[in-house]
């Protein structure tokens, strides 16, 4: 698989990726996710390509304090080739080159499949409790 960043020409083949496995949400427009993502540290958003093909990605970020992943997808035809290792060992090293300490993620509890594949990669479920405060919705029917 090549693994490079994303470049524009993707954005369709991203955003059918991440519909096809179940990433997308009313409240996180994906287009909207993108360009967020091309504002800051784009060379963080990664795509994984078998013959040209888009069928793995991550968004990778680093603040100075915390790594995080987002938007770990891998075609569902492509699963349990080892492209979502494939695509985290990129996006790791990226962040190692950055000198970041520790990565973050989170993960919907009844995503059992994802936890294991991450638990098998090395991560462990922190003590914590995640927080979060929405202040764009980019839902359809949201307020203004």
């Amino acid at each position: 698989m090549e693994i490079r960043p994303f470049r524009s020409e993707d954005e369709a083949a991203v955003v059918a990726l991440w519909e096809a496995c179940g990433l997308v949400r009313p409240w996180n427009n994906p287009v909207k996710d993108i360009q967020r993502k091309l504002a800051a540290q784009p060379e963080l958003f990664l795509v994984g390509c078998l013959a040209d093909r888009v069928v793995a990605t991550v968004m990778a970020g680093y603040e100075g304090h915390r790594g995080w992943i987002n938007y770990l997808a891998v075609r569902p035809d492509h699963r349990r080739q080892g492209l979502g290792r494939q695509i985290m060992a990129a996006a790791e090293a990226r962040l190692r080159q950055r000198h970041c300490p520790k990565i973050n993620l989170q993960v919907r509890a009844a995503n059992r499949d994802v936890l294991a594949f991450y638990q098998r990669l090395g991560y462990a479920v922190d003590d914590v409790i995640s927080l979060g405060r929405r202040l764009e919705n980019d839902a359809p029917d949201a307020p203004p």
